[in-house]
């Protein structure tokens, strides 16, 4: 009766957070890829089967992000304990990767960031800690109309579309799909980041292999782009992370 009951609570409370921080779904060149939600973690917390997707594992259970006061944990790579996905997807160089966010998604402050990090082997074995990102998309602001990248994302009902460069060499990959929330930037440590990783391979014939950063050095807390007021007019916005690697 107890396991019972404990099983109904974890439930509920997986369908009271499981829509806010997480990509619920994802496409490659338009096929449609299971996100990791909330209901696997509590359905292995109650040693129940969990499919193999292609998404990381994680565990945001509380408000889903990352402070920045942890950006030197590896919480920062892939999120809270993140382990890698047990399948991966396939996309063309050239082609595209759309992540579906929830369609109610709350901040609208902020950029959206995509990095690849290219594994020695099979991704569902990769080591976070030891992945070298490279920044292959980035959305800050609109100057003219001071609208956020996460603006765009909630107009588009959480969609948003990375093109994949052309150039990059072929292989396996994680991606690395982000979102900032600057709502509470104003103070230090008050940003929010929502990172989300894939096992991805990219096909094509391109031969750049860029050098990255591992992902404890993507950001300090202190980055113009991280600690910032939100609320004013903005005439100059620093996208954080590495400079965009551009192919």
């Amino acid at each position: 009766m107890h396991a019972t009951l404990s099983a109904a609570l974890l439930s509920a409370l997986a369908t009271t957070v499981a829509g806010h921080g997480m990509v619920t779904s994802f496409k490659t060149d338009g096929m449609t890829n299971q996100g990791f939600i909330l209901d696997y973690y509590y359905a292995k917390v109650n040693k129940q089967p969990v499919p193999d997707i292609a998404a990381w594992y994680a565990e945001n259970l509380d408000s889903g992000f990352v402070a920045p006061n942890n950006y030197q944990h590896p919480d920062i790579i892939c999120h809270k304990n993140a382990s890698p996905g047990t399948l991966t997807a396939t996309v063309s160089a050239g082609g595209t990767v759309t992540f579906n966010w929830p369609a109610s998604w709350p901040h609208p402050h902020g950029p959206v960031l995509t990095y690849v990090a290219k594994c020695s082997g099979d991704c569902t074995k990769a080591d976070k800690n030891s992945l070298q990102w490279v920044k292959i998309h980035e959305s800050g602001i609109d100057y003219a109309t001071q609208k956020w990248a996460s603006q765009q994302l909630i107009d588009n009902k959480g969609v948003w579309t990375v093109p994949v460069p052309r150039s990059l060499a072929p292989g396996n990959y994680v991606f690395r799909h982000e979102i900032i929330a600057l709502h509470g930037a104003g103070s230090l440590n008050g940003a929010q980041n929502y990172p989300q990783c894939f096992n991805i391979k990219i096909t094509g014939s391109g031969t750049a292999n860029p050098s990255g950063v591992v992902g404890t050095r993507l950001y300090k807390n202190t980055d113009p782009g991280i600690y910032f007021n939100p609320y004013t007019t903005i005439k100059n916005y620093t996208i954080p992370g590495p400079a965009l690697w551009v192919g």
